[in-house]
C-alpha cells in the first residue's frame, strides 16, 4: 500500500469509528424518543464505508494508483487537462487549471465564476497553489498530454505533497479515442467516454483517408503563423504542429523544433523564401491587417488572398494547448484546403463537435461568426 493510501486510510478508518461511535451513543440515549438521529448516524458511516472503499487503475505512464471506487470529484493538473476534463465531466470537477473568459464559459455548463482556480503543477510556470487544491478536496488529480522523461516522478511527487492520487492520461493526435476511453474507466463514465472516443477515432479516420489519396507533391505549402507581428512560425515535427503534418506540407522545418505554443521566431525573409501559397494566422495575430502591410507584398499567400485565420473559440482549433481542440482541427484544415475531397462543410463539422464536445449548440449565426476568416475563399 502506498504511503498516499496509508494517509487516507487512516483518515477514513478515523472518521468511520467516530460515525459509528455516534450512532451508537445515539441509539443507547435516544430510547425515549424517535429513532431519526440513529438512522442518520447510520447514513453518515454508511457514506464513510463508501469512501473506504478503493479500487487500483494503472494510467499511462505504467503507474498503479490506489483511488475511491467511485470517484465524483477531480481536479485538473493543467491546461491541457483543464480542457480535456471539461468536455468529459465538467460537472466532477472542484476547480480550474485557469479563469475561463466570458466567450469560454458561456460553453461549458458549470458555474466557472465560483470555481477556485488552481494553476498548473508542470511546465514553464509550475504555479499549482497546493492550499487551494487541498481546500477543494478532489478525490484525484488528472494529468493530460505528452509523455516526457521523468513525468512518473513528478507525479509521484505531487501526489506525496498533496496526499491526492495523481494520474496521468497520455492524449496523442492519433489516438484521443484512446484517452477518452481511459478516462471513462477511470471515472465511472464508460458510456460517455465511448461517445466522444467514437467521435474521434472517426474524425481521424475520416481525415487520413482523404490525405491518403493526395500525393505529397501535390499538398499544400503552408505556413502557419502567430504573434504580434506575425514571425513566429510553428515548425514541422513539433507537437503543436500535428494538424499542419497531417494535412499539408509545413514549410518551417527548423533543426530543432520547440514544443511551445509561442512558436519559434523567423524573419519576414525567411518567409518570403519559403514563398507560402497559403499561411493561416492564429487569433490575435495580424490576419487583419497584413493584406494592407507593403512588407508583405511578393508573398504568393499575401498577393493572392488565400490567407485564413484559426477559430480560437472557446479555443484554438489547431494548437496551443494542442489537446482535444485538435480534433476539431483536423476537421477544419484539409476542408480548407481540399474542399472538393469532403461531403460535408466546415459548417457541419463545427457544429457536430460543439454539440458532442461542449453539449452547445451553435446557431447560423454563431457560425458564421466562428469560421468569418476560416472558410475556402471564391476563386
Amino acid at each position: 500500500m502506498t504511503t498516499t493510501t496509508k494517509k487516507r486510510t487512516r483518515l477514513i478508518a478515523a472518521f468511520a469509528a467516530a460515525a459509528l461511535a455516534a450512532s451508537l451513543a445515539l441509539v443507547l440515549a435516544g430510547c425515549a424518543s424517535n429513532a431519526a438521529p440513529a438512522s442518520s448516524a447510520s447514513s453518515s458511516a454508511s457514506s464513510a464505508a463508501a469512501e473506504a472503499q478503493t479500487r487500483t487503475f494503472t494510467d499511462s505512464a505504467g503507474r498503479t494508483v490506489e483511488l475511491p471506487a467511485t470517484i465524483e470529484r477531480i481536479a485538473p493538473s493543467g491546461h491541457t487537462a483543464n480542457q480535456v476534463l471539461l468536455t468529459m465531466a465538467p460537472e466532477k470537477m472542484v476547480g480550474l487549471s485557469q479563469d475561463l473568459t466570458e466567450d469560454q464559459a458561456k460553453y461549458f455548463d458549470i458555474d466557472a465564476a465560483n470555481l477556485p482556480v488552481f494553476g498548473a503543477a508542470f511546465g514553464a510556470k509550475g504555479d499549482i497553489n497546493k492550499e487551494a487544491v487541498a481546500a477543494a478536496d478532489p478525490q484525484v488529480i488528472i494529468d493530460t498530454g505528452e509523455y516526457k522523461d521523468g513525468l512518473k516522478e513528478d507525479l509521484d511527487t505531487l501526489q506525496e505533497q498533496l496526499g491526492i492520487p495523481c494520474v496521468f492520461i497520455e492524449t496523442k493526435l492519433e489516438d484521443y479515442g484512446a484517452a477518452y476511453e481511459d478516462l471513462g474507466e477511470l471515472l465511472g463514465m464508460e458510456e460517455r467516454g465511448r461517445e466522444l472516443s467514437d467521435y474521434c477515432k472517426a474524425a481521424y479516420d475520416e481525415t487520413t483517408s482523404v490525405m491518403a489519396t493526395i500525393p505529397e507533391s501535390e499538398r499544400a505549402n503552408i505556413a502557419y503563423l502567430l504573434g504580434d507581428a506575425g514571425l513566429n512560425a510553428i515548425a514541422a515535427n513539433s507537437y503543436q504542429g500535428g494538424v499542419i503534418d497531417l494535412c499539408a506540407n509545413n514549410l518551417f522545418k527548423p533543426e530543432k523544433a520547440t514544443g511551445s505554443g509561442a512558436g519559434q521566431e523567423v524573419s519576414l525573409e525567411q518567409i518570403a523564401l519559403w514563398n507560402p501559397e497559403l499561411i493561416v494566422f492564429q487569433k490575435g495575430s495580424i490576419y487583419d491587417t497584413v493584406g494592407d502591410n507593403p512588407a508583405w507584398d511578393g508573398i504568393a499567400a499575401i498577393d493572392s488572398g488565400n490567407y485564413y485565420e484559426v477559430p480560437g473559440s472557446p479555443y484554438c482549433w489547431l494548437n496551443n494547448p494542442p489537446t482535444v481542440n485538435q480534433v476539431m482541427g483536423m476537421q477544419w484544415l484539409p476542408r480548407l484546403l481540399y474542399p472538393d475531397k469532403f461531403d460535408t462543410s466546415i459548417e457541419d463539422v463545427a457544429k457536430s463537435y460543439y454539440h458532442t464536445f461542449y453539449g452547445y449548440d451553435l446557431s447560423d449565426e454563431e457560425v458564421a461568426k466562428l469560421t468569418e476568416n476560416a472558410l475556402p475563399k471564391a476563386a
